[in-house]
């Protein structure tokens, strides 16, 4: 597959956030300005609450760009979790997307499986060369774009040319284009698409509790404790962390899948909303709700509400218009 060329640089916007507001009204508000600057087939709606009842502060920071790499209708979503701090996340909400564009406009052939393992890894060298203390962040992170086959697959007939829209410019037409998704995460936030009813997680849990984490680490030198690398820290997998050195690896999980007609939503979230709700129940409880605001929201009050003890970060992109 090869990324369909079209350049739109005027139009791409990008959305950051990390803050100690209970709320997410600050950023819900970006975002709908975001949404009359640029039209996309997509819509993303984000929530968030420190939970000041166990935490004292937030650590999570979510990130997203519309019409990402300056191509039209692609994306970028993303959610961090920090912990021992917030200045991994926030570096990783600020540098992550510009360094995977980088790479993606450097060879929009290569995979964006590989891209993003090397950007992640990449990040986590920086991460623990240039920020002072010892602080780090799951990631769980989205590449939202159009392909066209490098050859179609059956002869195609000749279309006739499309009427200019209002602003005199010519209509794109996507008919010949794939859709793709291309995931990555470490540590133990998640991304859930509901496909045709049933939630599909595109990310894998890098806990301490894991078997085959467990494994890796004790391979490495570690020793894994009360379900924590030499215990003390629950995830295996994470961007920082460089007191754990080579235990805890920032290599990422990796997916690629083509988004079809029978995919409504992502669910890109911290452990704040996975430790007390499933994927299936996730998704349903959001199954009926059209604004991707309102989705979001309802999942971070979902959590509150069941007890959850963690900041929580939940983002939800429709991906229907």
């Amino acid at each position: 597959m090869t990324a369909t060329p079209a350049v739109m640089p005027a139009l791409q916007q990008t959305h950051s956030h990390a803050s100690s507001l209970q709320s997410s009204q600050a950023s819900q508000a970006s975002q709908t300005t975001n949404d009359s600057l640029c039209d996309v087939t997509y819509r993303v709606g984000v929530a968030e609450n420190t939970n000041l009842k166990f935490r004292r502060s937030m650590e999570d920071v979510h990130t997203y760009v519309k019409n990402f790499a300056s191509r039209l209708d692609w994306g970028y979503f993303a959610v961090f979790d920090g912990h021992a701090g917030s200045q991994a996340s926030e570096w990783c909400g600020s540098h992550l997307h510009m360094m995977v564009e980088k790479q993606i406009l450097a060879d929009e052939a290569r995979d964006v499986r590989e891209i993003l393992n090397d950007a992640f890894v990449d990040v986590d060298t920086q991460i623990n060369t240039k920020l002072e203390g010892n602080s780090g962040c799951t990631a769980a992170v989205c590449v939202l774009r159009w392909e066209v086959p490098e050859e179609p697959e059956e002869p195609q007939e000749p279309q006739e040319p499309q009427a200019d829209d209002d602003a005199g410019s010519p209509q794109l037409s996507l008919s010949q284009h794939k859709r793709k998704l291309y995931t990555a995460n470490v540590g133990d936030s998640r991304i859930v698409l509901f496909r045709n009813g049933a939630s599909i997680r595109l990310t894998y849990d890098h806990k301490a509790s894991d078997p085959l984490e467990m494994q890796r680490v004790e391979a490495a030198g570690g020793l894994i404790m009360k379900s924590r690398v030499n215990g003390m820290l629950a995830v295996t997998r994470s961007l920082g962390d460089k007191f754990f050195d080579t235990l805890v690896v920032g290599n990422p999980f990796t997916t690629a899948v083509e988004i079809t007609a029978e995919d409504k939503f992502l669910i890109i979230a911290c452990d704040g909303l996975w430790d007390v709700v499933d994927d299936q129940d996730a998704c349903e409880l959001i199954a009926d709700i059209d604004d991707p605001d309102e989705a979001a929201s309802t999942l971070v009050q979902y959590a509150l509400k069941h007890g959850t003890t963690d900041n929580i970060t939940a983002m939800v992109v429709m991906l229907q218009e």
